[in-house]
């Protein structure tokens, strides 16, 4: 008995593996064999599947360009034209990257980041007014990865995805397990191998970028480190997010690992210069 099953819609590629299969299939002749390699397609597939993204946008026009743009690029689409739209198909569809409009009737883009960031760490791309710096600088602070301001390129939004897609695949490395690499400090421990950041014993619930944040002062403890070079450091040299992003990560870190984030000991303020770990 053949089994098969795709759980995603086929694509060209897919189809034509599967020809391929079939036909080395009937050459050989063994079709318990074939059962084998059909297993393994299926599973190349799944592996294979396309990115989700979800375009969150009130203009009619914009969000269908957008959603034609992706599409071309073999992104798996979903569109959304208001806030309580955008909310429910975050939930259920589970999109691999969010691009999201601040402007939005029913709930603001704002107010959806602010809600997304308690549930998930998917990444968000807002799209903001040209000059409405306040809303850049909200948005970062509440969540968001990146933003751009309309009008903008279609080919640089493509590749702002692109390269924030890869981001988090770099951040969640599918790695065979290896003996476990760890810095302590005290009460803190960094398992780099686990990802995660453990104080007293009780993992911490931490987002990627602030590990990667943390794990980069942790490897230069001691070293006043620059609010630039941190920006190109963890977040990349293309990141356009301004050294603000790296105050906002440094606050969330303090509420989480220090025992009075208004006092910090551990991630000390080197003023008109950066910060310095101090264990």
């Amino acid at each position: 008995m053949i089994y098969f099953a795709f759980q995603n819609p086929l694509t060209i590629n897919q189809i034509l593996l599967v020809i391929i299969v079939l036909v080395e299939a009937v050459r050989i002749k063994n079709y318990h064999q074939l059962d084998i390699i059909l297993k393994k397609t299926s599973e190349m597939a799944k592996n294979k599947s396309p990115n989700k993204i979800l375009i969150v946008e009130d203009e009619i026009t914009l969000n269908e360009t957008l959603s034609y743009n992706f599409e071309q690029q073999g992104y798996q689409v979903k569109t959304a034209f208001d806030g309580h739209e955008a909310l429910a198909l975050a939930r259920n569809f589970e999109p691999d990257i969010i691009i999201l409009d601040i402007m939005l009737p029913g709930i603001d883009g704002l107010e959806i980041t602010r809600i997304l960031r308690k549930e998930s760490g998917v990444p968000i791309l807002l799209l903001t007014a040209q000059g409405e710096e306040i809303d850049r600088v909200v948005g970062l602070e509440l969540g968001a990865d990146d933003y751009m301001a309309k009008p903008f390129s279609m080919r640089e939004l493509i590749a702002r995805v692109k390269a924030l897609l890869r981001r988090v695949k770099l951040d969640q490395p599918d790695n065979p397990i290896q003996p476990s690499e760890q810095l302590t400090f005290n009460n803190l421990m960094i398992d780099e191998n686990k990802h995660e950041v453990l104080l007293n014993g009780v993992s911490l619930k931490i987002k990627p970028k602030e590990y990667d944040l943390l794990l980069y002062l942790c490897t230069n403890s001691g070293k006043v480190m620059t609010r630039s070079l941190i920006l190109e450091k963890v977040w990349g040299w293309d990141f356009d997010g301004g050294t603000r992003t790296v105050d906002v990560h440094i606050r969330w870190l303090r509420e989480k690992i220090e025992s009075d984030p208004t006092n910090p000991t551990r991630i000390i303020t080197v003023h008109g210069v950066g910060y310095r770990f101090d264990g």
